[in-house]
C-alpha cells in the first residue's frame, strides 16, 4: 500500500511549534491551495489542508515560514480520531509532512525567482567531453 501527497500553497497562519513531553518538536499548520479552475460563476475555489511535521522539519518550518508564505510539502495522508473537549468523537485527515521546501518565491512574496535573479559569473562553461554520459 502507498500514500503520497505533494501540496504547494500558502500558509494561513504561522506554523505552531510545540514540544511533546519527551522534548520532540512538532509543528502544525494549514495550507490554502487554489484550485486550477474556476466555478461556473467564475469564482476561484480554495482547498485547505491541515499538516503536521516532526523534529527537524518542524523546527525548519517554524523558523523559515510565516503566514502568507508559499510552501511546498510532501508526505502521506493520515487519519486519526480523538474526543474533543465536549466529549464528541472527531475524525481528522491531515498531511503527515516528511519534507518542507521553499518554492522559489522571493522573500517579499512578490513572485517567483527568475533566472536573471542568479549571478551567472560563478558558473564555468563545460564541454561535451566533460559530461559523464
Amino acid at each position: 500500500m502507498y500514500s503520497k501527497v505533494i501540496v504547494m500553497g500558502r500558509l494561513t497562519a504561522d506554523p505552531e511549534l510545540r514540544q511533546t513531553p519527551n522534548g520532540v518538536s512538532v509543528a502544525s499548520f494549514r495550507i490554502a491551495v487554489n484550485r486550477p479552475f474556476a466555478s461556473k460563476n467564475g469564482e476561484r475555489l480554495t482547498d485547505f489542508f491541515n499538516a503536521v511535521t516532526w523534529r527537524s522539519q518542524a523546527e525548519f518550518a517554524a523558523k523559515h515560514f510565516k503566514k502568507g508564505n508559499m510552501i511546498l510539502v510532501d508526505g502521506r495522508l493520515e487519519s486519526r480520531e480523538y474526543v474533543d473537549k465536549n466529549g464528541i468523537n472527531q475524525r481528522v485527515v491531515e498531511i503527515a509532512v516528511e519534507n518542507v521546501s521553499f518554492t522559489g518565491e522571493s522573500k517579499s512574496g512578490a513572485g517567483t525567482t527568475k533566472p536573471d535573479d542568479f549571478a551567472t559569473s560563478d558558473f564555468k562553461e563545460i564541454e561535451d567531453e566533460d559530461l559523464p554520459f
